[in-house]
């Protein structure tokens, strides 16, 4: 399956967050694999969205969130629960947006250039089993376009790419 990009440069930030949601539509209709899926999920993130440095995933595994599949410059491969934006999303079952992560007391900076973030927790049977962090290089990035675009993205992928 090939996924047409070209022009999205020329949308409204509603336009992309509306065709990205449909690239992961017809993907998720498509593919079963969940390494597959959260790989393309993270390539078409970072392919359709502006300004971001950084879009993947972290699963609970061990009483941690350990890397999954992402887009960007390496990351850290574990996070603890009781400190960062990843933990907080997680921890508190919701969404959790930070529009300048240099005020975020428990911040861990796994790209120096990152300035804002968004997580996005992922559910499988009313139970958090992971996230989807974004983060970009731009304070106060996160509009609400992103907080519900991607709030529906989570309630798309969550019970198709559990258990990885």
């Amino acid at each position: 399956m090939s996924f047409e990009l070209k022009g999205l440069d020329k949308l409204s930030d509603q336009e992309r967050m509306d065709e990205l949601i449909n690239f992961i539509k017809i993907q998720l209709d498509d593919e079963l694999d969940s390494l597959a899926l959260m790989s393309n999920i993270s390539s078409f993130i970072m392919a359709s969205i502006k300004n971001l440095n950084w879009a993947g995933f972290y699963f609970l595994k061990e009483n941690e969130l350990v890397l999954g599949p992402f887009q960007g410059l390496p990351a850290c491969t574990r996070l603890a629960l009781d400190k960062g934006v990843c933990a907080k999303a997680f921890r508190d079952e919701e969404i959790t947006k930070v529009d300048d992560v240099h005020n975020f007391a428990d911040h861990i900076a796994c790209d120096s250039a990152s300035e804002s973030e968004l997580v996005i927790p992922l559910f499988y049977q009313d139970n958090a089993y992971g996230v989807l962090d974004l983060d970009s290089p731009i304070k106060n990035r996160f509009t609400d376009i992103e907080l519900d675009g991607f709030s529906k993205i989570g309630k798309l992928i969550e019970e198709k790419i559990y258990p990885f």
